[in-house]
């Protein structure tokens, strides 16, 4: 089936069939086909038992905005100028954390203009599965490409497409959910070759839980996109294939990377701010080669999330979209589990990356390298009294877990910011 008649179908079950007007994203199974969704919501229900969402991840559809889209100034390809105070505030959280820490801060609070401080912003680091953003963003391109004119197709098709993970998927040991909405039961574990998921559901899990396998397949399907065009959405998995056989190792490299940094350089962050040269899985890079690495920086994730919030990003719609796939609803860790964020919605990405070598009197341990020790995060953060802001915090502390840290500095920077 071509494109035409594809598009037929898709607009006459558009206009045949009310869009489900349910809350997003707890309930939004029925817009999303995102079964971990039909979970939460049958816990808030107390359809089945589980743990509750926490206050701050109870937000609807209509409730989640961007805070900068439409406003006087806020279309910006560059941050604002430092703000003394914040930035003399900034300062005084890091007496002990020098060149380890790397950290912009704006305060974005509606009615008021916005206030930036950074530390160290340029500062390149391995951005580990922040980059995942990146990926979100290629595949929401290649989609405005295909259907320029309709968001709603563009859900509609990672709605009902499906595919199957293949070698790309493995091997990473992040477990995902497998909800059956009508038998009720969720079993949670790595992902496997066999695997198949939706569109959306491969996003939900390479950000909610952030599963490299699915970054791979999501990063696949984008360059799937980009490569087939009109004949993607009825793309068999034959074709696919034989597709990655029928091109060389330079050729996959270049479709590859183009796909996920293209859109970032749109947006005006260069290659030397935030660029991701490296797939998430071993299945992936013995396909497709590596290529120039990758590389981010606390200004290049403030410049993303600028855009994100002043719908830049694509299109208002896709920002909107991606923002809502970024809303903290499944166990929030490291920067997003400060006890001061509980009742504030975040929306939020983190990542890290670690590496050892022999050393006396060091064991290697997770998130504790003495070589590389990378932990990172991103996050918007919006308190119900509508104080409301951004940050992006990179490390490098060898053979420390830095997780302690960042939930420290991220009940400071939101007092910080609060005075």
């Amino acid at each position: 089936m071509k494109l035409t008649a594809y598009f037929f179908a898709l607009l006459v079950l558009l206009v045949t069939i009310p869009m489900p007007l349910n809350s997003y994203p707890i309930d939004g199974y029925e817009r999303t086909g995102i079964r971990r969704l039909a979970y939460l919501q049958a816990v808030v229900d107390e359809e089945v038992k589980g743990t509750k969402p926490i206050p701050g991840a109870m937000k609807s559809v209509d409730s989640i905005q961007l805070n900068l889209y439409g406003l006087t100034g806020s279309m910006m390809d560059s941050l604002p100028a430092t703000n003394p105070d914040l930035q003399k505030a900034l300062n005084g959280l890091f007496p002990n954390m020098h060149e380890s820490y790397s950290v912009a801060v704006m305060d974005i609070t509606p009615g008021r203009e916005p206030r930036y401080a950074e530390r160290q912003p340029r500062r390149g680091f391995q951005p580990g599965s922040v980059g995942k953003l990146a990926v979100v963003t290629g595949i929401f391109c290649e989609l405005e490409n295909l259907f320029p004119d309709s968001f709603h197709l563009r859900q509609q098709l990672l709605r009902e497409r499906s595919v199957k993970g293949g070698p790309w998927a493995v091997y990473d040991e992040h477990t995902v959910p497998f909800y059956n909405p009508e038998t009720k039961t969720l079993v949670k574990r790595q992902v496997r070759e066999s695997d198949v998921f939706t569109l959306y559901e491969w996003i939900d899990h390479m950000l909610s839980v952030s599963n490299n396998g699915a970054a791979a397949v999501v990063w696949r399907e984008a360059m799937l996109l980009r490569a087939f065009q009109q004949d993607y959405p009825t793309l068999t998995e034959a074709q696919a294939n034989e597709y990655f056989r029928g091109l060389s190792k330079k050729e996959l490299s270049d479709l590859s990377i183009s796909v996920v940094n293209d859109p970032l350089r749109d947006l005006g962050i260069t290659s030397d701010e935030w660029r991701l040269g490296t797939m998430f899985t071993r299945g992936a890079t013995a396909i497709v080669p590596p290529q120039g690495g990758s590389l981010g920086t606390p200004v290049g994730l403030m410049k993303f999330m600028a855009a994100l919030e002043s719908g830049r990003v694509i299109d208002p719609a896709t920002s909107l979209e991606i923002k809502r796939l970024m809303y903290m609803t499944d166990r929030r860790i490291r920067y997003a589990a400060s006890p001061a964020l509980k009742e504030a919605a975040v929306y939020f990405k983190s990542g890290s990356l670690y590496k050892c070598k022999p050393e006396e009197g060091y064991h290697c341990a997770k998130y504790q390298g003495n070589v590389d020790n990378y932990m990172n995060s991103v996050a918007i953060v919006e308190h119900g009294d509508s104080l409301v802001y951004m940050v992006a915090l990179m490390s490098n502390v060898l053979k420390k877990n830095s997780n302690v840290d960042h939930n420290a500095l991220a009940s400071r920077i939101d007092q910080m910011v609060r005075k």
